[in-house]
Parts: C-alpha cells; sequence; structure tokens
C-alpha cells in the first residue's frame, strides 16, 4: 500500500493506493473531524456490474444513497447532472453530507461537480476505478460537457480522500486500460526523462503488466500530478502543463462526438502533435519515430482519425481552457521534464496539422 499526500492552498488529502484499499473507506469516512449526516454514492452501470457487491461487502456503510448513471463520457451532460442534483434534492443531503465517487474519470468528473454546486459545496470522496482516474481523482477539477467543448463547465473542488484499489482495475476492457495508460505517460514526459525511461523499458504490452509495475507507475504520475497542483491549484500558471497532448487531444474528442475516441487514446494523438510542435519551434531533442513505435506496439493510433477536418480541429483549439482571445496556447517540451506554455500563431499552427495529418496517412 502506498500513501501520497496532496497540499493545496485550500486543503491537503490523503491518496491511498493498492490491492485492497477500499477497506479503509470506513474508517476514513468515521474519522472525519465534522460527521456526516448521510452519504450518497454515484457509481456507473458497469461499475456498479462489477464491483458495487464488493464496495457495499467491504464498506459496510449503512444507509447509502445509491446513483447509478450512464458509463463514459455520456455521465458528463447537464441532464445527468441535474438528475444527480434531484436525487440528492429528494434525498435531503445538507451540508454535512458526503457524496463518493465510486467509477472512472467521467464519473468522478461528474460526481465533483455535483458535490462543488450543490448548496454551494459539500465534502465528496473519490473512489476510482479505472487508470485514467489516477489523473483526474487527484486534484479537484471537476466537470461535465458541453457541445461546444469538453470540460467547459466546472469548478475547482478537492475531495476529502482518494481511495484508489487495484483490485478494481482487474475487471478494465484493454482500451480503457489504453485510455488510462496516456496520461501516466504524459507525467512522464512533462517531469522526468528517468519515470520516461523506465515506463519504455518496463511496459511493452498493456495486458501484461504485473501488480508491482501498476502499483510504481501509478504511484509516480500521482507523485507527479501533487507536486505540480501543490504549486498551482487553480490553473493560473504551472498547471497548464499537465495538459500536455490534450489540446488537440480535446479537439479530437470533441469533433468525433464524445465517447467516440477514448479521452486517453485521443490525448496520445495530442502529444504526438506535441511533440512534433516542439522538435519544430523549440528544438526539442527527442526520438518521435521510437515513441510512435512504442505506442504502436502498446495498441495505440497513431494519426488523427479520418474525416476530421483540420478547419473544425483548429477551431475546437480556440476554444480550449489555455486559450486566450482565440490565441492557440500549447504545452510543448523544450526537453523532456522541461514543458513550457506557448502561443502558436494560426497558419502555423495549421501548416504542421496538415504536415501531422499526411505523415500519419503515409504511415497507414
Amino acid at each position: 500500500m502506498q500513501l501520497v499526500n496532496i497540499h493545496t492552498s485550500t486543503k491537503s488529502y490523503p491518496v491511498h493506493i493498492g490491492k485492497g484499499a477500499i477497506q479503509l473507506l470506513r474508517g476514513i469516512i468515521q474519522d472525519a473531524e465534522d460527521s456526516y449526516t448521510s452519504i450518497m454514492v454515484i457509481t456507473d452501470e458497469k461499475v456498479a456490474k462489477h464491483h458495487l457487491d464488493s464496495f457495499h461487502e467491504h464498506t459496510a456503510l449503512d444507509g447509502v444513497i445509491l446513483k447509478i448513471v450512464p458509463s463514459g463520457e455520456q455521465a458528463k451532460t447537464f441532464d445527468v447532472y441535474e438528475d444527480c442534483l434531484s436525487t440528492a434534492l429528494e434525498n435531503k443531503l445538507d451540508r454535512k453530507s458526503l457524496i463518493i465517487s465510486f467509477g472512472g474519470g467521467a464519473v468522478g468528473d461528474l460526481t465533483g461537480f455535483v458535490a462543488a454546486t450543490y448548496m454551494r459545496g459539500i465534502r465528496f470522496i473519490q473512489v476510482p476505478t479505472t487508470i485514467l482516474a489516477h489523473d483526474s481523482a487527484v486534484g479537484g477539477k471537476v466537470a461535465v460537457n458541453h457541445p461546444l467543448g469538453k470540460n467547459m463547465i466546472g469548478a475547482f473542488h478537492q475531495p476529502e480522500a482518494v481511495i484508489y484499489d487495484l483490485d478494481f482495475l482487474q475487471t478494465l476492457p484493454v482500451h480503457e486500460v489504453r485510455s488510462g495508460f496516456a496520461e501516466v505517460i504524459k507525467h512522464s514526459l512533462i517531469s522526468d526523462e528517468n519515470f520516461y525511461c523506465w515506463l519504455r523499458e518496463e511496459i511493452q504490452s498493456l495486458d501484461k503488466m504485473n501488480d508491482s509495475q501498476l502499483l510504481e507507475f501509478l504511484t509516480r504520475g500521482i507523485q507527479v500530478k501533487g507536486s505540480v497542483i501543490a504549486e498551482d491549484e487553480k490553473e493560473t500558471g504551472i498547471r497548464a502543463f499537465l495538459n500536455f497532448g490534450h489540446t488537440l487531444g480535446h479537439a479530437i474528442e470533441a469533433e468525433a462526438g464524445y465517447g467516440k475516441v477514448t479521452h486517453g487514446e485521443a490525448v496520445a494523438i495530442g502529444m504526438l502533435f506535441a511533440l512534433q510542435l516542439s522538435k519544430h519551434l523549440l528544438g526539442l531533442d527527442f526520438n518521435i519515430e521510437a515513441f510512435k513505435i512504442w505506442l504502436k506496439n502498446l495498441g495505440y493510433e497513431t494519426s488523427i482519425p479520418a474525416g476530421l477536418s483540420h478547419v473544425q480541429l483548429l477551431e475546437r483549439m480556440k476554444q480550449d481552457k489555455k486559450a486566450v482571445n482565440n490565441t492557440i496556447r500549447f504545452v510543448l517540451l523544450e526537453k523532456i521534464g522541461v514543458p513550457a506554455l506557448i502561443e502558436i500563431e494560426e497558419n502555423v499552427l495549421m501548416m504542421n496539422l496538415k504536415k501531422f495529418v499526411e505523415e500519419g496517412e503515409q504511415d497507414d
């Protein structure tokens, strides 16, 4: 079992990582300084099917209000958000109530936003069940999607704790493993060349990872995120570096239709493009071809999905949260572990986007 303590300007909280970690939840709830009057659990259909019985067995929480929502990005809609608020109101949750997110990144984002806005903010705990959620469950960024942009309607609302039981990862389909591992790669590239090299050497197949590898890279990824948000909780500066690969990645997700391309798989393409830009604009010394081959061997697509318009992707990127006055800003790398936030002129971006698409077509 690993413990990572997260410290921000507004709150400090523990992240417990390991097999059987869910057994800590009951004690954490009972030990809260200000006791909870009621508990609501939000989970999705797939997680409920695979893990809800285990959750109840290991937590033994009485009188829990259960809300089951759709799986994946379909959970992050205004309709589902409103439905969760209605459930909270109907069950008379108050300002001393607790909401528990039990699921992947989408459920965590939704639950956190419900908690952040219900009665102007009540407490919540993250119980992630995916690899992707090692990134999203930590840091307090919570949101729902808008048809015009991913995660555009949201808040900063830190959890009371994160309970990351690796046993829940055993039922993940391979595309969800791939989606989550992309964020691990991101954490390595923006933070530490040794971490990146360790991943390249250790992880050659996503369906053959052992428990010690899983615990190691999830812990290191959470430590990277924790160190960034300790300096910049509300993304006024270096926290933007955590969006490496996300500017194009979010545009691909939105343009393809939420859920058609998983978040991590879109981010992997976005990272490749950001690396190409880094080489072109900042002189990054990095073997992109070897990186691309590694990604392909792990099952990632490395080119923009067919049928997505350059112009529309560019417009989506203008709506990115890092954009200012329609000026697109990209997180690039000066070298591994040294990210930079760079403004890029539209014509330069379009030229590089076309080149990236052409190279992808040649690879295919």
